[in-house]
């Protein structure tokens, strides 16, 4: 790697669409080997069949790794779990041992529940071979198993600002030995109002940690948090500034009315499950929504049709929802419906279908709900019921469409004249 000209890394950047700035950034790494990971890490990727570093892997490892705080402006999907997970593996396994009262040593804030799980899921997987304690941490769930697992001691803590915050009060943990502090969908943690528990969590951190924070999307108070908690940081961009949609997913847009969007739905998930049957497959199809009410009426309706539907929302308590998913995963239940609770990090391997039963009120949330399929490089199908009432987005979702090189109908391109 030190030895590789600026010619060869700035190709092997722009190949990617891998912008970085910073003070003399480190030159990405084109394999695992050349990540300066250790081999137990390697190794565990390799078992875990990953061909090779994804291109924010292949930029975060190397500047996480020499001690930066690094900032990861990347799309959903793109391996950005493993680009902090492991480097925390390296940095728990070079401080001193956990003492009796100590806190966590790497500390990741979550948006969701969800997310805190599946990540906790990825520390558990690969500290494993370290024998690195974790725990995930947020609401919803019983408190005093947490508390029990936080005093018995780990190294590593995932959890949302709020439940985090609640046993900070009193006293159940500390954040004096947090060296290593990640906040993962920044975006969306500002997004749910989480700014003031952000900024109470760091500031007890410690003032000589390392951040590293990861965002889809790059707003105004993303970037003004990012400047006040990192330092000497290294920013990697993957992908133009423009809102991008993943080039593995099939795009169809339908123009319909209020009144037809249940027909048609249906008519999708008798198609989509038919198909899969005859193929002999397991299909998996998320069916967003504007709120819990719709979700939960449309649930009850379809399943009332015969369709083998179930559904995930914040307003369900957390035992049902890891039910939920846990059906949803194992392909028990192949249709869940599903509010923006589900759009950002929930990783369920071989979703077949997105469908925008309502169409979001962000376009940055139209990219995140179709980014549940077409993951890992698998390719995907997403359809979106598009009426009249959301013809502000009309613009927008056609710019996007085209980028992508999806058809745009020219029934979307009528609202243009609207708007």
């Amino acid at each position: 790697m030190t030895s590789r000209s600026a010619k060869d890394v700035d190709a092997f950047r722009t190949a990617r669409e891998m912008r970085v700035t910073g003070r003399d950034p480190p030159k990405p790494a084109h394999t695992f080997e050349e990540s300066s990971l250790p081999a137990y890490c390697v190794d565990e990727l390799a078992n875990s069949g990953f061909p090779a570093p994804t291109p924010v892997q292949a930029q975060t490892w190397p500047a996480a790794l020499s001690g930066r705080d690094v900032i990861s402006i990347a799309e959903t999907g793109s391996g950005k779990t493993l680009a902090f997970v492991l480097p925390a593996v390296v940095h728990i396994n070079a401080q001193p041992y956990l003492e009796r009262g100590d806190g966590p040593i790497v500390l990741i804030l979550a948006p969701t529940r969800e997310l805190a799980v599946q990540i906790q899921e990825q520390a558990a997987v690969f500290g494993a071979s370290s024998k690195i304690k974790s725990a995930c941490i947020y609401g919803g769930a019983p408190r005093n198993p947490q508390i029990a697992a936080l005093r018995e001691g780990v190294e590593m803590c995932v959890a949302t600002p709020g439940r985090l915050l609640d046993f900070l009060n009193s006293k159940a943990t500390n954040l004096r030995r947090v060296t290593y502090f990640v906040l993962d969908e920044a975006d969306r943690m500002l997004d749910l109002g989480f700014e003031p528990q952000i900024r109470r969590i760091e500031r007890l951190t410690r003032p000589d940690r390392q951040t590293l924070l990861f965002t889809a999307t790059w707003p105004a108070d993303v970037a003004a948090a990012a400047a006040e908690f990192t330092d000497d940081v290294v920013t990697v961009r993957i992908g133009g500034d423009a809102l991008k949609a993943s080039d593995n997913v099939s795009q169809i847009v339908e123009v319909t009315d209020e009144h037809g969007k249940h027909a048609r739905l249906v008519s999708v998930l008798e198609r989509a499950l038919g198909d899969a049957e005859a193929a002999g497959t397991v299909p998996k199809i998320i069916v967003f929504l504007s709120s819990k009410a719709r979700v939960d009426a449309s649930t009850r309706r379809l399943r009332h049709e015969g369709f083998p539907a179930l559904s995930i929302h914040g307003d369900k308590g957390q035992e049902e929802r890891e039910w939920v998913l846990g059906e949803f995963r194992a392909g028990k239940s192949p249709v869940m419906l599903a509010t923006d609770v589900a759009a950002r990090g929930l990783d369920v391997k071989d979703v077949s279908l997105v469908v925008n039963y309502d169409f979001p009120g962000k376009m940055e949330d139209y990219v995140h709900r179709i980014g549940r399929t077409g993951r890992a490089g698998a390719k995907g199908k997403a359809m979106s019921l598009f009426t009249s009432g959301d013809a502000r987005h009309a613009r927008s979702l056609c710019g996007l469409l085209q980028t992508a090189g999806q058809p745009v109908p020219r029934e979307l391109t009528q609202f243009l004249i609207s708007v």
